[in-house]
């Protein structure tokens, strides 16, 4: 499954439904929020009703990512407002396992995010509980940062890691995703590209995120031949 999420955080703020409205003419396959509360990352982004407003005016799936200090605290909120999948930070929460489990009871998607510098190993005591990890592949806090290149062998690592073990959570990738690079991330391992200064940025978003969903079709149609 390859899919094209459309990070708001990059959009004007005084428009974001307009670019959650843009992110269905291109054909996203879900629109992604990050969260940021000030101290786990130095900016202060959405709060959860923003989610709530914009679950009403679209029906894309909305994709959560929590990078806030104690987690536990915000994920009933953003659960409540209508996320439909949930990610938190491994480094900002003291009970990983409950807190995924909070979101999964509720029927959602659960996920854990790494920054650059936090390894793989540390999820292995709940590979098996997760629907999707997020690596990020720039330092969280803002928007329209350069790629790690770093990083790259860090994806491949997790996507062999899942093959292993026959696991089926999905490998987001949050930072510096282009179109220039968006078919070599897939070949890693991505799953899901999350992409913002390079969608809503551009002259036409649409006709990025168009291009971009090309790209995942293609990858998308390679799989379906091999079943």
């Amino acid at each position: 499954m390859y899919l094209i999420a459309p990070s708001i955080l990059s959009a004007d703020f005084s428009r974001l439904a307009e670019a959650v409205i843009l992110a269905e003419k291109g054909g996203a396959d879900m629109v992604h929020l990050d969260v940021m509360d000030g101290h786990f990352v130095p900016n202060i982004t959405f709060g959860h009703q923003l989610v709530a407003s914009l679950r009403e005016k679209t029906r894309l799936p909305i994709n959560v990512h929590l990078m806030v200090d104690n987690p536990d605290k915000m994920i009933p909120l953003f659960l409540e407002a209508g996320a439909d999948w949930l990610s938190f930070h491994i480094e900002a929460s003291h009970h990983v396992h409950r807190d995924l489990q909070t979101i999964k009871e509720a029927g959602r998607k659960a996920g854990l995010a790494l920054n650059p510098a936090t390894p793989i190993e540390l999820l292995s005591e709940v590979l098996d509980e997760l629907d999707f990890v997020i690596i990020m592949t720039v330092n969280p806090g803002w928007g329209g940062q350069k790629f790690i290149p770093a990083t790259r062998n860090k994806i491949q690592r997790l996507s062999q890691w899942l093959a292993e073990k026959k696991l089926p959570a999905l490998i987001a990738v949050d930072g510096g995703i282009k179109l220039d690079n968006l078919a070599a991330l897939f070949e890693l391992g991505m799953n899901i590209a999350i992409c913002g200064s390079s969608v809503y940025s551009a002259d036409d978003p649409i006709s990025v995120m168009k291009k971009m969903k090309a790209i995942a079709n293609e990858f998308n149609q390679k799989i379906a031949r091999t079943k």
